[in-house]
C-alpha cells in the first residue's frame, strides 16, 4: 500500500486548507448518486453510489438488480426501490457488467431483497446510507482499499440476521457467466471465510473473502446447490458447491451489528490479513472519516472555484469518478494475481493495479492521472507491463488481473509512452519498449500484424471494424515510434511512423470519408456513411463514418491537407456538428447528439477542439460551453452516456480548466475557454499551476486572450512540460467572438 503518499497528499491538504480556508470541504461538493439515473432518451451514466476509497479494490455497493446486466452494469439504477443486498466490487460507469461479488444483506425475516426509501438515501465520498422500509433498518457502509465495513441498525428487539449470497452476479446469460466453484466456511463464532471462482467478462475470477462480525452467530440457514440445512452448530463447517446462500442470526445485546468484509483475489489468508491490517482498532465511524480524508487529499489536487454550486458539484464529482479506476488489486503484503495465474509480488511501496477501461481512458483519464497523481500512474504503467511479461502481450481490457479483449486497438502503448513523454518518474522505459515491440508485433485476437504489416490497412472482408481499427493502430504506430525516437532507435522509429501513415489508405477523397477496403484493394459496396456499427458486422466500431472520420489525432495537419485544405476541412467539421441526417439504427452506445457528433461515446470526444487547430476557436468555445452546460448536470441523470471508468468525467474536468489532451501521447493541450473561476492545480513537487479567467459581457465564454506568466500566447497550445514548471495560465474572455458560429 502507498501509505506514505497518502499521508502525505492529505498533509498538503490540511497545509492549505489552514492557509486559505475553503467555504465548505471539497468532498461537500460530491455527489455520488450523480449518473446513477437515466436521461431521457440517453444512456445512464452506469455509475454506482456505493462506498469506495480512491482507486479502492472494494466499491461496495447497492444492488438494485437481482442479475445486473448491459441495461445496468454497476447494479444500481436510481429510478428503482427494491435491493437485493450491497455487494463489495463493482465498474463504475461500463457498457458491460461484470464484478459484483459477495453479497450481503440485513434482514429480520430471513429476506433475499428489501425495498428502499430513496428519501432517506445518502451518499457521500466514502459513505453510503438507505433504510430498508420492510424491516425498518438502517444499513451504513463504508470502506478502506481492500474491505467492505457494514453498519447495521435493526429496530429495537427485531431479530437480527444477515443474508449472504456466493451465487450473486451479473447476468448468468452474458459471456457465459456461471460460478465454476464456491466454499463457504464458518471459522469460529464470528468469522465466515470463503471463495468463489466465477467466470464471465473476465475469465475464471478468482475471489477470496474473510468476514468477521460484531456479534457472535446463533444459528445458520444455509442453501448448498438445491439442499437446505440448518443449525445451531456453527463451529468448523464446510460447504462447496456453486450455488452457496446462507441466512446468519445474530446473539448479542444492541441494536447495531457490524460486519467486516475483506476480499482477495490471491487467497482466504490474504483477505483476512487484508481486513485485519485496514480495520482493525478502529471503529466504524473512525473508517469512514478515514475514507472522507482520503478523498479530500485526491480531489485538493485541484482547488477550483466556480460562479455556482452547481458546476462546482459538477466538477468534483467528475474528478471523484475519474478516481475511483482503476483499482489497486495488490494486497497489503504485496501480493497479487498475475495474467498467467500466478501469484506475483509487488515492489514495497508500490501498487499493482486492474480494471484497465482502455480504450475509453487512454483519452483524458490517463492524461489526468499523470497530472495529478503521477506515482500512481507510474504503478498503472508499470501494471501492465508485468501484464505483458506474463500474458505476451500489453492489455486491451484487463479486469481482475485478465484480459476481456473488449474493443479494439492496443492504447496501452498510448498510456505508457504518454506518461514517459510526460516524465512521469519510475517507469522502466526499456521494459515499456520491449512491450510495446512485443505488442506491436504478436499476432493475437485482433492483432493487425499480419494484414497491416502487408497490406497497409486492414481490409473489411479479413478484419471487421477495419477502418476504426486502421484508424487507431496507425495512432498507436505512431506512439511507439516517439518512445523509439526518444530511445535513439532510429530504425524503428522510422518503421512505426510508416506505419503510423497507414490510415490515409482508407481515405476517399471523393467522399472526403475513410471507408472500408476489400484485401485486394477495391472499395466495399454499399457504403453509407450515416449507417453505424456495433462491435463487428461492420467498418465503424460504435459509430458511423463521419463520427471516425477525425480519428487522426496523431497529425491533425496531414488530416487538413487530405481535405483538401483548412478551408474544406472546416466545412466538414461545419456539416459534422450540424447535420441532421441520418439512416438506420443507432448504435446502442450513440447519445448526446450534436449534430453527428455523439459526446455519450468516446470517438467524439476530440472533436470539438479540431477547430482550434484549424484557426476557428470561437467554435471550440462555443461548443464545449455547449457540452458543458447541456450534457451534464448536478441530478441523477447527471451524464449523457456510460461514465466508462472514468472517462466522461475526465473530459469534463479538462473542459472546465480550459485544456484538452486532443492527443494525449504529445504530451500538449489545446486551450479554449473554461468554465472554472480560477483553479490552483497542486504539482507533486510543491509547484502550483494556476488558471485565472477574466470575463468581460455577461455571457464572456469566448476566448480574446491567453498569457502564459505574463507572456501572450501565440498559438493556443500549451505543453505538459511548461506546466511542471509551475505558474499562470490566463484567459481573457469576451461574450464576442471573431467569426461566424454554429447553429446548435
Amino acid at each position: 500500500m502507498r501509505t506514505t503518499s497518502l499521508l502525505k497528499s492529505f498533509s498538503l491538504f490540511l497545509v492549505l486548507a489552514a492557509s486559505k480556508p475553503l467555504a465548505a470541504r471539497l468532498t461537500d461538493y460530491v455527489n455520488p448518486l450523480i449518473g446513477t439515473g437515466r436521461i431521457e432518451g440517453a444512456l445512464r451514466g452506469n455509475n454506482h453510489p456505493g462506498a469506495t476509497v480512491p482507486f479502492g479494490l472494494v466499491q461496495l455497493s447497492p444492488d438494485t438488480r437481482e442479475a445486473p446486466d448491459w441495461d445496468c452494469p454497476a447494479g444500481y439504477a436510481y429510478e428503482e426501490n427494491l435491493v437485493y443486498g450491497f455487494s463489495h466490487t463493482h465498474l463504475s460507469g461500463t457498457g458491460a457488467a461484470d464484478l459484483i461479488d459477495i453479497l450481503l444483506l440485513p434482514t429480520s425475516s430471513k429476506s433475499r431483497s428489501a425495498s428502499m426509501d430513496h428519501a432517506s438515501e445518502e451518499a457521500r465520498p466514502g459513505y453510503y446510507a438507505a433504510r430498508l422500509t420492510d424491516d425498518d433498518i438502517l444499513a451504513e457502509l463504508t470502506a478502506t482499499t481492500h474491505t467492505g465495513i457494514h453498519r447495521y441498525t435493526y429496530p429495537e428487539g427485531a431479530r437480527q440476521q444477515v443474508y449472504l449470497d456466493l451465487d450473486h452476479s451479473a447476468a448468468k446469460g452474458s459471456w457465459g457467466r456461471r460460478i465454476e466453484k464456491a466454499q463457504l466456511r464458518i471459522v469460529d463464532a464470528h468469522t465466515i471465510e470463503g471463495f468463489r471462482i466465477i467466470t464471465g467478462w473476465a475469465p475464471l475470477r478468482k475471489v477470496c473473502f474473510s468476514i468477521r462480525f460484531s456479534k457472535p452467530i446463533a444459528a445458520v440457514h444455509g442453501w448448498n446447490d438445491g439442499r437446505e440445512w440448518e443449525g445451531k452448530d456453527t463451529s468448523s463447517l464446510f460447504f462447496n458447491g456453486t450455488d452457496l446462500k446462507a441466512t446468519f442470526t445474530f446473539a448479542g445485546e444492541g441494536r447495531e451489528l457490524e460486519a467486516r468484509v475483506g476480499i482477495s483475489a490471491v487467497s482466504i489468508g490474504n483477505a483476512r490479513l487484508n481486513r485485519e491490517h485496514e480495520t482493525a482498532g478502529r471503529s466504524f465511524d473512525a473508517l469512514c472519516a478515514s475514507a472522507r480524508q482520503q478523498w479530500e487529499a485526491v480531489l485538493s489536487g485541484i482547488n477550483a472555484r466556480f460562479s455556482s454550486d452547481a458546476d462546482a458539484t459538477i466538477f468534483y464529482t467528475a474528478l471523484y469518478h475519474a478516481m475511483q479506476q482503476p483499482s489497486v488489486f495488490s494486497d497489503v503484503n504485496g501480493d497479487y494475481a498475475r495474467a498467467d495465474y500466478q501469484i506475483g509480488r509487488v515492489r514495497e511501496g508500490h501498487d499493482f493495479f486492474t480494471m484497465f477501461s482502455i480504450w475509453d481512458t487512454y483519452r483524458a483519464a490517463h492524461a489526468l492521472y499523470a497530472l495529478l497523481q503521477p506515482a500512481r500512474a507510474a504503478d498503472m504503467a508499470m501494471s501492465m507491463i508485468d501484464h505483458a511479461d506474463h500474458y505476451g502481450y500489453l492489455p486491451i481490457w484487463e479486469l481482475w488481473g485478465q484480459d476481456n479483449y473488449c474493443m479494439i486497438g492496443n492504447h496501452a502503448v498510448s498510456i505508457l509512452v504518454e506518461a514517459i513523454r510526460k516524465e512521469v518518474p519510475g517507469i522502466d522505459e526499456q521494459a515499456a519498449w520491449r512491450a510495446i515491440r512485443r505488442t506491436l508485433a504478436t499476432p493475437h485476437r485482433d492483432s493487425p500484424w499480419p494484414l497491416w504489416e502487408r497490406l497497409g490497412y486492414m481490409p473489411e472482408n479479413l478484419q471487421t471494424q477495419s477502418v476504426s481499427i486502421t484508424l487507431e493502430d496507425a495512432y498507436d504506430d505512431w506512439c511507439a515510434a516517439r518512445l523509439a525516437e526518444r530511445l535513439g532507435l532510429t530504425d524503428e522509429m522510422k518503421h512505426f511512423d510508416a506505419l503510423a501513415r497507414n490510415y490515409r489508405n482508407l481515405y476517399n477523397a471523393e467522399s472526403g470519408l475513410f471507408q472500408p477496403k476489400d484485401d485486394k484493394g477495391n472499395w466495399m459496396e454499399g457504403f453509407d456513411p450515416l449507417r453505424y456499427g456495433a462491435n463487428g458486422g461492420s467498418a465503424y466500431t460504435e459509430g458511423n463514418a463521419w463520427q471516425w472520420r477525425w480519428s487522426v489525432q496523431h497529425d491533425i495537419g496531414d488530416l487538413i491537407a487530405l481535405s483538401g485544405g483548412q478551408k474544406y476541412f472546416l466545412n466538414q467539421l461545419d456539416y459534422f456538428f450540424t447535420c441532421k441526417d441520418t439512416s438506420g439504427e443507432k448504435n446502442d452506445n450513440a447519445s448526446g447528439f450534436i449534430g453527428l457528433y455523439a459526446h455519450g461515446n468516446e470517438p467524439s470526444h476530440h472533436v470539438a477542439f479540431l477547430y482550434t487547430l484549424a484557426s476557428q476557436p470561437q467554435k471550440t468555445d462555443q461548443l464545449v460551453d455547449h457540452i458543458r452546460r447541456t450534457m451534464y448536470n448536478d441530478e441523477v441523470s447527471g451524464y449523457i452516456g456510460n461514465d466508462d471508468c472514468g472517462e466522461m468525467s475526465a473530459w469534463y474536468v479538462f473542459a472546465a480548466l480550459g485544456l484538452y489532451p486532443v492527443n494525449p501521447a504529445s504530451a500538449e493541450y489545446v486551450l479554449f475557454a473554461p468554465s472554472v473561476e480560477e483553479a490552483t492545480i497542486h504539482l507533486p513537487d510543491g509547484k502550483t499551476f494556476r488558471i485565472e479567467t477574466s470575463r468581460h459581457g455577461k455571457r464572456a465564454v469566448f476566448v480574446k486572450e491567453i498569457r502564459w506568466n505574463g507572456r501572450k500566447l501565440k498559438r493556443p497550445v500549451i505543453s505538459h512540460h511548461d506546466l511542471l514548471q509551475g505558474g499562470t495560465l490566463r484567459f481573457e474572455l469576451t461574450s464576442k467572438h471573431d467569426g461566424s458560429l454554429l447553429k446548435l
